[in-house]
């Protein structure tokens, strides 16, 4: 899989532009989870579509802009979380172990 690293509150603004094109997804992920650490790994083990960019949070390191992401797409903050960014808005979000890939993709179909 293809992270791009999301590390400032700047490429919220890349990402929503983006996302009138195709869909954007952003992982929000915490270095010292267990369970994040399982999601993560599940997302990596599938094969991700070449429709999608998907966008990597380290959000320990990273939490402003974490907080940025809840304010900016209207989302209670969660991690591990998902959201699928369309046409600049949030629509489809998921966290701990409701995320898979069969249904990011499936989200991003519809």
């Amino acid at each position: 899989m293809n992270w791009i690293k999301l590390e400032s509150e700047n490429q919220l603004d890349e990402i929503r532009t983006k996302s009138s094109s195709r869909p954007q997804l952003i992982f929000k992920h915490s270095i010292r989870c267990s369970t994040s650490a399982l999601v993560k790994n599940r997302l990596e083990r599938n094969q991700a579509p070449d429709s999608i960019d998907f966008y990597y949070l380290d959000l320990i390191n990273n939490r402003p802009v974490s907080n940025k992401i809840a304010d900016t797409f209207n989302v209670r903050h969660e991690s591990p979380q998902v959201l699928l960014i369309r046409d600049g808005k949030c629509v489809y979000e998921e966290s701990h172990m409701g995320i898979s890939m069969d249904e990011l993709i499936r989200a991003s179909e519809s």
